[in-house]
């Protein structure tokens, strides 16, 4: 196994204590934490409902992973709002064609995570290690969560950041955290 796997591994587990506890919580909580459901919608339902996460919801149909975002798995979706899609411009409107589907694909899977982690257990993370934390993404990319201010900031290495934007939605198989940002990989 690689160390950054091991990490991210490492990380997963030490976030994932708390969430017994936060899952019986059915408060709404700050614009950093998680919103509790009612446990019917899925990954998938939670992006049709939110209406500044329309571009993401498209580019997972366009990129054929919104099925996995139905399926009984849990993921964190670090989804970028629909300003951070508009932000790129002409680049953004070229990832939803059908001839760059592979390179969608890679970005969508640098924005999910393994796990049901809630702003709140990263946060509690990072507070714990008293410092960053580093988690790996489905694509394999390690993605750094650190405190910006009263917020938290997610950074590719070597890539693009993005701070926790909006109010968590914690689902039946995840937890859809809106982005201030896309997470591009560096350009070569």
């Amino acid at each position: 196994m690689t160390e950054a796997w091991k990490s991210g591994l490492a990380a997963i587990a030490l976030v994932t204590l708390p969430l017994v506890a936060a899952c019986s919580d059915t408060e709404e909580h700050t614009a950093q934490g998680a919103t509790r459901d009612d446990g019917t919608l899925t990954l998938a339902a939670a992006l049709g409902a939110e209406k500044d996460l329309d571009i993401v919801r498209e580019a997972m149909d366009e990129s054929e992973l919104s099925g996995v975002l139905d399926g009984p798995a849990s993921y964190t979706i670090l989804a970028p709002d629909d300003a951070a899609f508009e932000a790129l411009g002409k680049e953004g409107e070229t990832l939803l064609e059908d001839e760059q589907r592979p390179v969608l694909v890679a970005l969508l899977r640098d924005h999910l995570l393994p796990g049901h982690l809630t702003p709140e257990s990263i946060g509690e993370a990072i507070d714990r290690k008293g410092g960053p934390v580093t988690m790996a993404t489905l694509g394999e990319t390690d993605v750094i969560f650190s405190r910006e201010g009263d917020g938290i900031k997610a950074e590719l290495e070597d890539g693009g950041s993005a701070s926790f934007a909006g109010t968590a939605t914690a689902t039946n198989n995840g937890v859809v955290i809106p982005i201030s940002q896309v997470l591009m990989p560096p350009k070569d």
